[in-house]
């Protein structure tokens, strides 16, 4: 089984884009701040997550704290996007064999998830 935070936490560090679709089940369902309904799949969720790497994570992310349960966890997290200061978690759920299969993002404050959906929408142009 793998270690699922230990992955997830490397990806972070290295944005290893290989290692997250290896962390990623095929009917991985992904939950963002800015986007009303489900994406479902790896495809869409490696995308969003490839995204998120390169606009939240920033020489200012930082995991402030965790809340770990058997097959699921709480990550808190704060960052800065042009110098909006962001607050948030990643929800994340993973199956018997620790592979992710749920993952949510949730933003806090308004002015940050407008930052947000700003910067993912122009990422998300360049990446398809």
């Amino acid at each position: 089984m793998i270690d699922t935070l230990a992955v997830w936490h490397e990806v972070v560090q290295t944005r290893d884009m290989g290692k997250l679709s290896a962390l990623l089940a095929d009917e991985v369902v992904f939950h963002s701040p800015v986007v009303h309904t489900p994406q479902r799949g790896k495809a869409i969720t490696l995308l969003y997550l490839q995204g998120a790497m390169h606009v939240l994570n920033s020489a200012h992310f930082r995991y402030e704290r965790e809340i770990i349960g058997p097959r699921d966890a709480v990550l808190e997290f704060s960052t800065e996007i042009d110098g909006v200061q962001i607050n948030g978690i990643d929800l994340i759920r993973w199956n018997d064999s620790g592979q992710i299969v749920d993952f949510k993002v949730m933003v806090r404050p308004l002015k940050a998830v407008n930052a947000l959906h700003h910067k993912m929408g122009e990422m998300l142009q360049q990446l398809k």
